[in-house]
């Protein structure tokens, strides 16, 4: 590592690398992987023998229940220098802006919101306090529910870690490209790509941005069932997000001395403890729990090639089920780059209330629906049966065009979609970045019956 004279020792060998700092990757998704950073510290036919190799100590972190189905079952067996109990007294750490559930306070209107993309009103500040929660629903002690939140970020973390024990992180990047520090190993992720970090899994991250820019981005804290690929049924074997394009760090180490402080997310609160060594010392591990990237890019798209559009649900990247079958806790979706070639069709989404409530953000270019108001960077929230579709001069481009196969390009819009109504936080329904006149972008659709 660059930071403070650290270095990392990392498996030469992996799938795939980025050019400029040779990272390695293990391929797929839900796998069981298996690292070592060197040679013989990943033991052989046993997970606990009585002596670790190299002297290393065994530690188990379970994403799920020991009596979980095989199938649903993460897990990863850890070889490290020292194992993570290692760790002084915990204290209180103030977070003023991350929320964990919905505020009951917050009189929430039935109606659609949108905000304007949010800017750096906390300079100075890293991944854990540039963090600003936008909604949220469920609850963290009955693992159901998420959190939305944006962060904005122009310092790194350099010797502080964080550990979320409430959830599973879905990590946005719409400015600025992040290294992102874990127990297994290293990723760099860009904006157009996403990583997934296990809830309980230490990591830290650094800003790759120019100096004095600002890194910005969105994140799904899930509370519920871990983000698995949904299912393809007619679609067959192969489409959507393909396992194969999802990566997994390589095991590196840090080799560094000196004061760590760790932030841990536990039940809704913040606590903080002194390390004396960096918690990122694991030098060998195997199992399916671990963080991943996937670069949108490789989506396969799914779409008519006759008349009419499929429902949104062909565009869902990564699902977290909920007890209800096919009604999600929370979808992840994508809106890619794409080809529209549907004949006597009106090509944007239509008008539509839904009983899933739907968050937006729009990471670049524009989004068809709403070319003109929805800006990189911003989001959008329509809860479970508010109106909601095209604003009004996209109804009229729409209805009037000459229908001939259509491309939209240089656009990547998604959207968190949950079974739950998201509450916005004060936060957000009091900053200057809440549309206030959002609802006016439908008052021109006149009616236009003509019997």
């Amino acid at each position: 590592m660059t930071q403070n004279n650290q270095k990392t020792r990392a498996q030469p060998s992996g799938v795939a690398s980025d050019s400029d700092e040779a990272l390695s990757y293990q391929s797929g998704f839900g796998n069981e992987y298996a690292s070592q950073a060197i040679d013989g510290a990943l033991p052989v036919g046993r997970n606990n023998p009585q002596h670790g190799p190299h002297g290393l100590y065994t530690e188990l972190i379970s994403g799920t229940a020991f009596t979980a189905p095989r199938h649903e079952n993460r897990r990863t067996w850890m070889y490290r220098r020292q194992p993570s109990v290692v760790a002084g007294r915990y204290e209180g750490y103030e977070h003023a802006f991350w929320q964990s559930g919905a505020d009951p306070s917050v009189a929430l209107p039935p109606e659609p919101l949108r905000w304007s993309p949010w800017v750096n009103d906390h300079p100075q500040a890293d991944f854990i306090d540039g963090m600003r929660t936008v909604a949220a629903n469920g609850s963290v002690d009955t693992q159901s529910g998420l959190a939305i939140h944006i962060y904005i970020l122009d310092r790194s973390m350099n010797r502080r870690a964080f550990v979320n024990a409430d959830g599973e992180m879905l990590i946005v990047p719409q400015l600025g490209a992040l290294r992102i520090t874990t127990e297994m190993g290293v990723l760099k992720v860009e904006p157009r790509e996403i990583v997934i970090i296990p809830r309980g899994v230490a990591f830290k991250i650094d800003s790759l941005s120019d100096a004095g820019e600002p890194a910005r981005g969105y994140v799904c804290e899930n509370y519920g069932a871990h983000f698995r690929l949904p299912e393809l049924g007619p679609i067959g074997s192969n489409g959507l997000a393909n396992a194969r394009d999802f990566l997994a760090p390589v095991a590196a180490y840090e080799e560094t001395d000196g004061e760590y402080e760790l932030i841990r997310k536990f039940g809704g609160r913040f606590w903080r403890v002194p390390l004396h060594s960096s918690p990122f010392n694991v030098v060998a591990w195997h199992g399916n729990l671990s963080p991943v990237k996937y670069d949108t890019a490789h989506f396969m798209t799914i779409g008519s090639i006759s008349y009419d559009h499929p429902d949104p649900s062909i565009f869902t990247v990564l699902t977290s089920p909920s007890d209800t079958p096919g009604t999600a806790n929370c979808d992840f979706v994508i809106f890619p780059p794409r080809w529209l070639v549907m004949e006597d069709t009106f090509r944007p989404p239509w008008f539509h209330r839904n009983f899933m409530s739907e968050f937006m953000g729009l990471v670049y270019g524009q989004y068809d629906a709403k070319p003109g108001g929805f800006k990189p960077g911003g989001a959008s929230l329509h809860n479970c049966m508010v109106p909601h579709g095209p604003d009004e001069s996209s109804y009229d481009k729409a209805t009037n065009a000459q229908l001939q196969p259509q491309k939209l390009d240089n656009t990547l819009a998604f959207m968190f979609e949950s079974r739950y109504r998201f509450v916005p936080t004060q936060f957000a329904m009091q900053g200057p970045e809440l549309e206030k006149n959002y609802i006016d972008c439908w008052m021109g659709l006149k009616d236009q019956f003509k019997p």
